[in-house]
């Protein structure tokens, strides 16, 4: 059932489909997992699908976040608190094997507080990476690279490094 779920969600949400000679079309379930929790959880801030598509003994390897559906779901409510329209856009994805590897762009209007400092007001944006294992449909594994010296820049909670000219000068 719920591999039906996945693939009726992702095929009619995604248009890139394999489709067999039979006519019967088949869908990678790594990246409708992935896609979901990115949609769903991340894009609509709904985390009952958190428990739905992270399993209870996932292992969190980005710095500052917890394990398990909880870890995720404070990551997910953080974000949304600090930046009440917070959207990922899913650039590309490679899946091999139990893996999938995901380039994207998320962010928002900074209108709650972040990384300890007052709203600014800004719209910033941070390019991630993403690694996620997954396990009998669940993910077990996620590895996340965000451009934290990014986003702090844009919403000018530190300065611009000096330039190396400016440096020489």
């Amino acid at each position: 059932m719920t591999l039906l779920t996945l693939s009726s969600y992702y095929s009619s949400n995604h248009p890139r489909q394999t489709r067999l000679k039979s006519g019967v079309v088949t869908v990678t379930n790594i990246e409708a997992i992935y896609r979901r929790l990115i949609d769903e959880g991340f894009n609509e801030g709904n985390l009952a699908v958190v428990d739905e598509l992270v399993a209870p003994d996932s292992r969190e390897h980005q710095r500052g976040s917890e394990d398990g559906p909880e870890g995720a779901k404070k990551t997910i409510a953080y974000l949304r608190s600090a930046f009440p329209d917070f959207k990922i856009t899913i650039d590309e994805v490679v899946v091999s094997g139990d893996k999938i590897w995901a380039r994207q762009r998320g962010g928002g209007t900074n209108s709650g507080r972040f990384a300890g400092h007052a709203p600014t007001g800004r719209i910033a944006f941070t390019e991630v990476i993403d690694i996620c294992r997954i396990e009998n449909g669940k993910i077990v594994e996620h590895w996340g690279v965000p451009d934290q010296l990014g986003m702090m820049l844009q919403l000018g909670l530190i300065a611009p490094p000096v330039r190396h000219a400016e440096v020489t000068a």
